[in-house]
């Protein structure tokens, strides 16, 4: 492999990024005119000549061509278009109105998953094979086996509705994120400590952490000073597209707690067929995956020097 510099990595990086969005809006623009019928007589039959002029209005009478350059022009303006459901609602206005509460819980959610799937995964890792390995272990695997409606359902019935603990759904408090954000960060949290540990018992195999246990270092100098730096990559590799997916991955949690985020408005907007808006939501989501996935190859490549080789 020909050593790749900074400047050189990050161009790649960025022409890679760059191609990669416009595959998916042109990808995402065919396949929305390839659905049969159209966005405004879905619930009842509309008379024709209103529907000549909704489709003029909105440009849809043109040729696909003419009607792809054009949503090509706004996109390098950075112009989604219109709703089509909505009047007068503009899709970058539903989404910075939207994601700011998608990502307040997925961040939350996100804190949750790496802080409990690490400490998961580093007790059972420095306590293989004991109780406290197969304890670990029993969580990770409800937490991948259990979907995360019926975990939200649990939740909801044992500390709203029995103990009465916390509030059964809605949006306004902290106390409205702690259900939504645990059933949200389940998955990941499992995964994260599933990967921990194995990644943490190929290290403590390694014979320098043998000779560094040989010399008497502590076992918290041992963790901080060669375990973790040495298995942090492959979790760190993970974190781009775990971040993306919990801050927008969030459809259904969303909808169980009454949460007005971005994943209400993608569902309707698909049950509306607002191609706009479908587009506009899809582009939105793929660029916070590609942007997550892109700042951890920056920190993957200045950590490991394999990468610049």
């Amino acid at each position: 492999m020909i050593a790749m510099s900074w400047p050189s990595y990050l161009t790649y990086k960025i022409f890679s990024l760059s191609c990669s969005l416009f595959l998916v809006a042109t990808a995402t623009f065919v396949l929305m005119h390839m659905i049969p019928g159209d966005p405004f007589s879905q619930e009842q039959t509309i008379p024709e000549e209103i529907l000549k002029s909704l489709m003029s209005h909105y440009g849809l009478d043109e040729p696909l061509h003419v009607q792809y350059f054009k949503y090509l022009k706004g996109l390098a303006h950075f112009n989604l278009g219109p709703s089509f459901k909505y009047e007068g609602r503009m899709i970058q206005d539903v989404i910075q109105e939207g994601f700011g509460v998608s990502a307040v819980l997925g961040g939350f959610a996100f804190i949750i998953a790496i802080v409990s799937g690490s400490t998961l995964g580093t007790v059972a890792a420095f306590y293989r094979g004991k109780w406290q390995d197969w304890f670990s272990m029993l969580v990770a695997v409800i937490g991948m086996s259990v979907p995360s409606f019926i975990l939200s359902t649990l939740l909801q019935y044992l500390f709203a509705m029995k103990l009465n603990l916390l509030p059964i759904a809605r949006w306004g408090e902290c106390k409205h994120m702690i259900l939504p954000a645990i059933s949200l960060a389940s998955f990941p949290t499992a995964f994260i400590a599933r990967l921990v540990r194995n990644n943490m018992i190929e290290v403590l195999e390694q014979e320098y952490i043998v000779a560094a246990k040989a010399r008497g270092l502590s076992t918290l100098k041992i963790l901080f000073r060669h375990v973790i730096p040495n298995c942090s990559l492959p979790v760190l590799s993970y974190l781009g597209p775990l971040a993306a997916s919990i801050i927008t991955g969030s459809f259904v949690i969303e909808k169980i707690f009454g949460i007005p985020g971005l994943g209400g408005w993608f569902v309707m907007s698909i049950t509306n067929r607002d191609y706009t808006m479908i587009m506009g939501i899809t582009l939105f989501y793929s660029a916070i995956l590609m942007i997550a996935v892109f700042i951890v190859d920056l920190l993957c490549y200045s950590i490991d020097p394999r990468i610049r080789s």
